[in-house]
């Protein structure tokens, strides 16, 4: 089984298409180190002004937790130049007290949950 597998079928929050159907990820941009724990992720945003970029990366983020095992590090980042604010969104996704913050709030949770609901049109 390949990483890509974990996150293959995670919605996007706007489309109704999955991150691979939108190529937002594909194989080629997910780097694991198993000797390491340590799974990278990196997204491209369908558009360079993609509002729910930090979304995006949050769902990709919950769905790793939630299926790799505890020792797994997950890095998730937005490919380079392909963001307006690439920089900030990478920040929000990689401190583990901004992300602990954002999965607090219930309505943005809400949002994460359903993007990673199963779908039923395959």
């Amino acid at each position: 089984m390949t990483f890509l597998n974990y996150i293959r079928d995670i919605q996007d929050p706007e489309h109704p298409y999955t991150l691979e159907e939108l190529k937002v990820v594909t194989e080629d941009s997910i780097e694991v180190n198993d000797k390491k724990s340590h799974v990278s992720v990196t997204f491209t945003p369908t558009v360079e002004h993609c509002s729910l970029a930090t979304t995006i990366g949050l769902c990709l983020r919950v769905k790793l937790m939630r299926s790799l095992p505890s020792r797994y590090k997950v890095d998730i980042r937005v490919a380079p130049g392909t963001h307006a604010t690439e920089a900030a969104v990478n920040k929000q996704l990689n401190d583990k007290e901004r992300v602990a913050a954002a999965l607090e709030n219930p309505n943005l949770m809400y949002m994460i949950d359903r993007c990673l609901e199963p779908t039923d049109y395959y």
